[in-house]
């Protein structure tokens, strides 16, 4: 998200005019519009790795998976998002008869960049907590292996799990299925390769 937000708008207006945008996509918090970024390839390749397999686990049940283009508004934080992944189990419901703006969400993901990092972690994951439906919160690090699973107790509080190990099923208990790690990031590039080694002068 940009640090630099458009004049005060009211979520209405700002829905207006996101609707009609053709080539840019905002969020909204508390009247403040800001404008997204473009997202690298590693981190296009993960959004569409997660949205993969989770929808091949989950497409006999009720959950829907989407990506990306769906936007999420959280009344509560007077904010509106574009979560990278978003399940939902239950019904959907909508902010209005147009159905482009979910009110509810069962478990996010975000895949985090230099830029947003610690948005996700801070600022963002406090909007998300303001989700009565929300169960799960999950970060995917497009630089390393590490994802990160913030599941919400039934007192209140989020447990984070910490997964790094690529051979290791990462379990999303909301929605009663597993990823393994190496799938997330397939085909996303690793550490960059060694150095050649330097020619020997005796050869």
């Amino acid at each position: 998200m940009s640090t630099q937000p458009q004049p005060h708008y009211s979520f209405e207006d700002y829905l207006t005019v996101e609707r009609e945008a053709c080539d840019e996509r905002h969020e909204y918090l508390a009247g403040q519009v800001f404008a997204m970024t473009g997202a690298s390839y590693s981190h296009n390749l993960i959004v569409m790795n997660l949205a993969a397999e989770l929808r091949q686990r989950l497409k006999t049940g009720p959950c829907a998976v989407l990506a990306n283009d769906m936007r999420l508004r959280i009344e509560a934080a007077d904010a509106c998002v574009y979560p990278d992944v978003v399940v939902l189990c239950d019904a959907p419901t909508f902010h209005d008869g147009r159905r482009d703006v979910l009110t509810r969400a069962t478990w996010v993901a975000e895949v985090l960049s230099p830029s947003t990092e610690g948005y996700d972690r801070g600022g963002k994951f406090a909007l998300y907590r303001r989700l009565p439906s929300l169960r799960q919160y999950v970060l995917v690090a497009q630089d390393r292996l590490a994802v990160d699973v913030f599941t919400r107790q039934a007192d209140g509080r989020w447990i984070l799990d910490a997964h790094t190990d690529p051979h290791a099923d990462v379990p999303f208990e909301s929605l009663g299925c597993t990823l393994r790690l190496g799938e997330i990031y397939d085909k996303v590039a690793g550490e960059p390769p060694a150095d050649p080694p330097l020619p020997d002068p005796a050869a």
